[in-house]
């Protein structure tokens, strides 16, 4: 399975935001909706949110894909583990249903999965995180906010070092 990814580089001397994000993932069709399951997702749009603000970080696509039915292809490639993967850092990976072979790998890899149902846009999910981040988080969230201690974002030449 071919994985792309397109990130935004940040210029030089930019200033990272001082108050705490969150990085989340949204399983997507098109970049503008949640609006897939995670074995059917093309691509995940990657954001850092915090309780006032948030910033797309990147997107990452997959060429092959399971069916929204949750059939999977028989062809014996392992289409679940490339995509947890792709979204290491991610704390909050929101998708339309998610299996449990695939919720179990997710959850290994520390990244907790929320099930929404109804399609919606991008930016509503960002929002309903935001309004958790600003009012008394539930338990889960505080413990996701825990574990994830102080995000500091990596430059592109850390990163690729």
């Amino acid at each position: 399975m071919t994985v792309r990814h397109l990130r935004l580089i940040e210029k030089p001397g930019a200033e990272a935001s001082q108050a705490p994000s969150l990085r989340i993932a949204i399983a997507t069709q098109d970049m503008k909706a949640l609006n897939a399951h995670f074995g059917s997702a093309r691509k995940f749009a990657i954001y850092d949110v915090s309780a006032e603000t948030w910033s797309f970080v990147e997107a990452v696509a997959f060429d092959s894909v399971s069916a929204e039915t949750g059939q999977h292809k028989e062809d014996g490639d392992d289409r679940i583990t490339p995509k947890v993967d792709a979204l290491a850092g991610v704390k909050l990976l929101f998708v339309r249903a998610i299996g449990g072979p695939a919720a179990a790998k997710v959850v290994r890899a520390g990244i907790h999965p929320i099930k929404i149902a109804d399609p919606q846009p991008i930016e509503s999910v960002i929002e309903r995180v935001q309004g958790m981040l600003k009012t008394n988080p539930p338990p889960w969230l505080r413990k996701v906010l825990a574990d994830a201690g102080p995000t500091k974002k990596a430059s592109f030449a850390e990163e690729n070092a």
